[in-house]
């Protein structure tokens, strides 16, 4: 007993230090963020600086999980170093980020993920409200979903970019894990409705035939909005994810029962400035092709032959004419690079316009 009291102090001892150390290096980072903001504010007198860098955030995470060693996972490292980025940046000036909410949605999971815990947050009630609180400059970013491994991309997102002046600077992928979430711990039986978004919804339909045929199913506008309702009404779950069963202190009856258990969302995070490469990016383009045969054909083949890799590609309804479509393409590399202004250019001729919506950062986290 003595040996094991007096290996376990020396071990907190040490622990204690290392903790000092810490501190001491955590002070250290944030007064250096603080000279960067000093040297960005010189160096633009009158003008408004741009303190937070999607490439370079991008480069210091994917930096730190390349240089771990364990036992911590990569992921948990670099979300570690994503806060206390987040902190850091907050000294500067605290970002504005407006997302599809309300809160404990898993577009506010994403934005979490993406910017840490010490940005201003504000929910907004539908896709095209994010794009014109950004637009008109009283967000900085927004953040949005736009494709969902099951069921698809979300077209008010593709549609919303048509007319607007954003950019993409960022992507998040989720895992998305649902949970029935009631009140109180219950039995099942007695639950009559189940309130969840359509997609939640359609995500879970066979869980939801296999264990419970007999309740019914209302489709709301979010999940955290059906959070909030089983919260306050009896007799009623929600499906939602971890942080809307934290928000509203909601207990989980099942776990995960998601039908696909590789399930999950990326979001985008839109702003208005151009991101300069970060070493690995992602493009994204509108094209509005002509009216002819072979058109999609002569925008898709230069892809082939520069060797750049296509992510995605979906064709929406022009609002320029009927039987007219617009083409939203997603590709590897940075309109930067070499490649990719060659595959730009030989598009432009078969093109009626080509929209950039953006170079940015692959996911890192």
């Amino acid at each position: 007993m003595k040996d094991e009291v007096q290996a376990l102090g020396e071990l907190r001892e040490q622990i204690d230090l290392i903790d000092r150390q810490l501190h001491t290096l955590l002070n250290e980072r944030a007064r250096c963020a603080q000279k960067v903001a000093d040297v960005k504010q010189a160096a633009s007198p009158g003008k408004e600086v741009q303190y937070y860098r999607p490439e370079r955030e991008a480069q210091v995470l994917r930096a730190v999980m390349e240089r771990n060693e364990g036992p911590l996972p990569d992921e948990e490292v670099g979300r570690l170093f994503r806060e206390i980025m987040s902190c850091c940046l907050a000294l500067e000036r605290p970002l504005s980020v407006a997302f599809f909410g309300p809160e404990g949605t898993f577009t506010h999971a994403a934005t979490l993920k993406h910017f840490g815990h010490f940005v201003k947050m504000q929910p907004l009630a539908a896709i095209d409200e994010v794009f014109r609180e950004v637009a008109s400059g009283q967000a900085r970013y927004g953040v949005v979903p736009i494709e969902n491994s099951t069921e698809g991309v979300v077209s008010h997102t593709l549609d919303s970019f048509v007319d607007s002046p954003l950019k993409i600077s960022g992507e998040v992928k989720l895992r998305i894990h649902h949970h029935l979430l009631c009140a109180d711990l219950t039995d099942l039986k007695s639950i009559k409705r189940v309130y969840a978004h359509q997609q939640a919804l359609a995500q879970c339909r066979k869980w939801l035939d296999s264990h419970c045929p007999q309740i019914e199913r209302i489709a709301v506008s979010s999940n955290g909005e059906a959070a909030r309702m089983a919260k306050e009404e009896a007799g009623v779950a929600a499906i939602a994810g971890e942080l809307a069963a934290e928000r509203y202190s909601l207990e989980k009856l099942f776990e995960n029962i998601e039908d696909q258990p590789d399930n999950s969302t990326r979001f985008l995070i839109i702003g208005t400035e151009v991101v300069p490469p970060s070493g690995e990016d992602k493009t994204s383009i509108m094209v509005s092709v002509k009216n002819k045969p072979g058109a999609l054909y002569h925008v898709l083949e230069p892809f082939h032959r520069h060797e750049v890799s296509m992510t995605r590609l979906e064709s929406r309804p022009s609002n320029s004419g009927t039987w007219a479509y617009v083409f939203y393409i997603d590709f590897e590399g940075h309109v930067d690079d070499g490649n990719v202004k060659a595959v730009i250019d030989e598009i432009s001729p078969d093109a009626v316009e080509i929209k950039h919506l953006g170079s940015y950062p692959v996911g890192a986290l």
